[in-house]
């Protein structure tokens, strides 16, 4: 391996933003895409009030959450039968292939950090267009 080829240290601000199969806009993070990570992605997300995402699940992948400002609700589960509110301060865990719809049922935004094993952005989401029906929000 060359010196131009060796991994080094990076700063990432988040500025620009892309929109994931979700539904969802993030802002730019720690990803394969942005400074050639191999085992982690980590990207912060604000969710305008009313925001919900797509039903969906990360394959073989888990993912981490903490909550910075505001709440979000998720469903989860096979059938989203299961549901958490997750507030800030709060630190929420989804394993990987597990499906589920987070949503901002406030009149305020959230706004996260979320990491997950999967070192590109969207590489792992597999939406779950039959689960979408399941919550009414």
């Amino acid at each position: 391996m060359d010196a131009s080829s060796k991994p080094t240290c990076r700063i990432v601000k988040p500025g620009h933003t892309y929109e994931g199969k979700q539904g969802l806009s993030y802002f730019e993070g720690i990803a394969a895409e942005t400074v050639g990570a191999k085992g982690i992605c980590m990207h912060v997300l604000t969710m305008p009030p009313g925001a919900r995402a797509k039903a969906h699940l990360h394959e073989s992948h888990e993912t981490a959450i903490y909550m910075l400002s505001g709440q979000a609700h998720t469903w989860y589960g096979d059938r989203l039968e299961n549901h958490v509110v997750v507030h800030a301060g709060e630190l929420f865990y989804i394993p990987a292939g597990v499906p589920h719809l987070p949503a901002n049922l406030s009149n305020a935004p959230c706004t996260a950090i979320i990491a997950r094993t999967d070192p590109n952005e969207q590489e792992s989401v597999v939406l779950l267009p039959e689960l979408d029906g399941l919550v009414e929000v």
